[in-house]
């Protein structure tokens, strides 16, 4: 899963840097290869980082608990 990640955000690096290659020789495709990387960094290298890094990880430990408590206690204070 590391190597591919790895891959995906050089892959990233390469459609936008050709893009931008592209559109300051004057063509009209840049736009559309920074859009294929902008697509590809969200809709697919995004949400597999964040299964990649969550996936062993217990929810629990980060949802919030006695919130209210502690709000009530710094308003005492």
């Amino acid at each position: 899963m590391k190597y591919i990640l790895r891959f995906l955000l050089i892959a990233f690096f390469g459609l936008v840097g050709y893009g931008y290659l592209l559109k300051n020789s004057e063509n009209a495709e840049g736009d559309k290869w920074i859009g294929l990387g902008v697509l590809l960094l969200s809709l697919v290298l995004m949400p597999l980082f964040i299964f990649h890094r969550y996936r062993k990880k217990n929810i629990k430990d980060f949802v919030l608990k006695n919130l209210p408590k502690e709000e009530e206690k710094s308003e005492n204070q």
